[in-house]
């Protein structure tokens, strides 16, 4: 039974499965900052929007101060996910430890640092950060999950049905991949037109009305996506394009996490969104212009700080 829970990384998805999770189990959070650590400790965690709840947690920046725990669930930014999994490195060898990055390649960057029992997941789940202390529940989609390497499926059904008890959504399927690629093209499209036009993801991403609509670019890009899962042999577990124009009729539009980082003039997670993409489809001999295009203009943006 999981019982004793660990996230490491506090912002908002973090803060979002802890104050959740609080409601079933016990809960530890690995912060980046003393300071961080220090208000959770004192304050707890408050949840609103979707959700009313507020949880006590014990807050730590050093592993060392973290009790054991049954699992440990990877809500960093992809730029902090090395230094997360070193930092348990030669620790908690019973845990088992999920992942819920964007992108691909997190558990990889986990299995370098030690044997645990590894799971994956994507979430598609959303909100935002008011403070240390406090995060609003927007956007309150599932979290699929499913095994990594030989980890049992059981496993993996226990993590769901603890997810769900604790108030959020989730699915779990024995191969992750189809749901996997289905938020990876949903995610490199979205993010990046969303951090080059300055929109939130709202109902111009679905528009097709008009011939300069926004909506053929989103499109022309999510095609790209699906010609590189098809020729890697995956069976998409979502239409990305049917996902998007759910999203933008959810009506409150979502500020993608990219958005988010360039207005701060923060790096973003292009290197591990469509920069996975464009590695597989260059691997796969697929064309993907469009895809191509929207990456150098990040990256290009992110040189525009400097």
């Amino acid at each position: 039974m999981i019982e004793r829970v660990c996230v490491i990384g506090a912002g908002v998805i973090g803060s979002l499965y802890a104050g959740h999770l609080a409601e079933v189990a016990e809960v530890s959070v690995l912060t980046r900052r003393q300071e961080h650590a220090d208000a959770l400790n004192r304050d707890g965690l408050s949840v609103t929007g979707r959700s009313d709840r507020h949880a006590a947690v014990l807050a730590a920046c050093d592993p060392d101060e973290l009790p054991d725990f049954d699992l440990g669930i990877f809500a960093t930014k992809a730029d902090g996910l090395e230094d997360a999994a070193a930092s348990l490195e030669g620790r908690f060898p019973d845990a088992t430890l999920m992942t819920t990055l964007n992108g691909l390649g997190a558990e990889d960057v986990v299995r370098a640092h030690g044997d645990w029992q590894l799971v994956s997941a994507v979430t598609f789940m959303s909100g935002t950060k008011h403070s240390d202390t406090e995060v609003e529940y927007i956007l309150d989609t599932a979290t699929w999950i499913g095994p990594y390497e030989d980890t049992p499926y059981a496993r993996v059904e226990e993590i769901g049905d603890l997810v769900r008890r604790s108030g959020l959504k989730a699915e779990t399927f024995p191969d992750l991949r189809p749901a996997q690629w289905s938020k990876l093209i949903f995610n490199a499209t979205v993010n990046t037109v969303a951090a080059l036009t300055g929109l939130p993801h709202d109902l111009h991403f679905a528009a097709l009305d008009e011939p300069n609509d926004l909506g053929h670019l989103v499109k022309g890009l999510m095609d790209e996506g699906k010609a590189v899962a098809a020729a890697a042999g995956v069976e998409l577990g979502e239409d990305p394009w049917e996902m998007n124009v759910l999203a933008t009729r959810r009506g409150s539009a979502h500020y993608p996490s990219m958005l988010e980082d360039v207005e701060a003039h923060r790096r973003t997670e292009i290197d591990t969104i469509t920069g996975a993409l464009v590695r597989e489809a260059h691997r796969l001999g697929v064309p993907v212009p469009l895809h191509e295009t929207m990456e150098r203009l990040i990256k290009a943006k992110e040189a525009s700080w400097q």
